[in-house]
């Protein structure tokens, strides 16, 4: 008898990037670090190829074309039915286990305070005797949430698309999420679509759901939102970019990302729990650790190895982290902090010494975990704060779904006849010097006689 010897694989080793050869013109370095920083949350063009017909089926044939979609690709019922009753999702809320139902109920309290105080106000200025501005705030009639669903399905995805659209005052509420592979929808997912109430359950996935979401269906009596919010994957993120014109979006996003900033006296142990913690949203996540410390930076590494020996989804994390796992070395601390505000993270967790004085010079991030006590997941589920961010480096100009966007300003203007005669010669000027004597006209002829 042949034995054979057990092979033990080799531990994970996470890429590295030195800032120092960056700045020393290296271009392999330089290529690297230029890969991190201008990366982008828009799909590859033939996902967006692929999305476009689907989305012109659905616009054409309606509920025929989702149900299609979802017998080819996934995600629909085995019976059809692409539009849940309310009695269905009242009965889910009522099964729920009491100690999800109140995990739910905590996590909806705290996303609602924090929303609440972010509910705009309208203004108005009078800007000279006779003109006024009025700056009105008001919610959107209609919304559409996405909400990933089917082998992985997040409850509390739901609960923060949908809290805060219930805050601004959202008339209608949809949430759409596909099914699993066996036509089952999550029930804690359906338990918390019962417990805020949403005005209808779209039992789809993908593009076509977001073309249900758009264009509505007509035969199930769904019409179409105003705007689509939510997270999803990268036909989800194709979809929304293509509807964009007919619809308002939130913001395309990518792959869920993750940066820890950290330098020693962190414990390098916990710092490896929240690098795998970022990874575990996925095989294409990236968990980026940056910091100052060579041999900080071997400690978590190893530490990392340790964890992922015996984690749960093992091979999503080990995934992950050989892809997009990177440990980014920097020369100076201010280095450090340029390469994280370049980067952009949607998540940002700091445990570096002075905290806060470095925490006041980070820009760009979707959301920073600050301290040994604030790990992501945190916030991911229970502190209030909204877990839909900007990615792929979208944090430079965008910030996390809140309230804001789920309304939208109006301006009305006030004039009477001394406030226009204010302006009378200003307006006449300027339409004089762009050719657009109509706009003079129709300011001179509120001053003319009656003939």
């Amino acid at each position: 008898m042949t034995v054979s010897a057990t092979v033990t694989p080799p531990a994970l080793t996470l890429q590295r990037l030195d800032l120092a050869h960056v700045a020393a013109g290296d271009p392999d370095a330089s290529r690297g670090h230029d890969a991190l920083v201008r990366r982008g949350a828009v799909p590859d063009p033939s996902v967006r190829d692929a999305v476009r017909v689907t989305l012109a089926d659905v616009h054409a044939r309606g509920d025929a074309a989702v149900r299609d979609a979802n017998a080819a690709v996934g995600g629909g019922r085995p019976d059809g039915r692409l539009v849940l009753d309310t009695a269905d999702l009242i009965a889910a809320r009522d099964a729920l286990d009491p100690r999800i139902r109140r995990a739910l109920d905590h996590a909806i309290e705290h996303v609602r305070r924090f929303a609440e105080n972010q509910r705009p106000v309208s203004t108005t200025t009078v800007i000279a005797p006779g003109i006024e501005i009025e700056r009105r705030w008001g919610a959107l009639a209609s919304v559409g949430a996405y909400v990933p669903g089917g082998s992985a399905a997040y409850p509390s995805s739901l609960v923060m698309t949908v809290v805060p659209a219930q805050v601004a005052g959202v008339e209608r509420i949809v949430v759409a999420s596909p099914a699993g592979r066996d036509g089952a929808l999550d029930p804690v997912l359906l338990g918390a679509a019962g417990l805020l109430g949403v005005d209808a359950f779209v039992v789809a996935g993908g593009a076509q759901a977001v073309g249900a979401l758009a264009y509505g269906l007509p035969e199930a009596g769904v019409a179409p939102v105003h705007r689509i919010v939510g997270p999803g994957n990268a036909w989800v993120t194709a979809a929304k970019i293509e509807v964009c014109g007919v619809v308002g979006i939130d913001l395309p996003a990518g792959p869920s990302e993750g940066m820890v900033l950290a330098a020693p006296p962190a414990d390098p142990v916990r710092v490896a729990a929240d690098l795998i913690t970022q990874a575990e949203h996925g095989p294409d996540s990236p968990a980026i650790l940056v910091t100052t410390d060579p041999t900080f930076a071997d400690q978590v590494e190893r530490a990392v190895a340790a964890r992922l020996a015996g984690a749960a989804r093992r091979d999503i994390l080990a995934a992950a982290l050989r892809d997009h796992g990177r440990i980014v070395l920097a020369p100076s601390f201010d280095a450090a902090i340029a390469f994280v505000n370049a980067y952009a993270p949607e998540h940002l967790s700091v445990d570096v010494e002075p905290l806060e004085a470095t925490v006041a010079r980070l820009r760009n991030a979707g959301s920073i975990f600050v301290g040994r006590w604030a790990p992501e997941s945190a916030g991911d589920y229970a502190t209030g704060a909204n877990h839909v961010l900007p990615t792929g480096g979208l944090a430079r100009s965008s910030g996390a779904l809140a309230v804001e966007t789920f309304g939208k300003f109006s301006q009305v203007q006030r004039i009477d006849q001394a406030g226009l005669a204010s302006i009378r010669e200003t307006i006449a000027t300027l339409a004089e010097s762009e050719g657009l004597l109509a706009h003079r006209d129709a300011v001179e002829i509120r001053f003319e006689e009656p003939a």
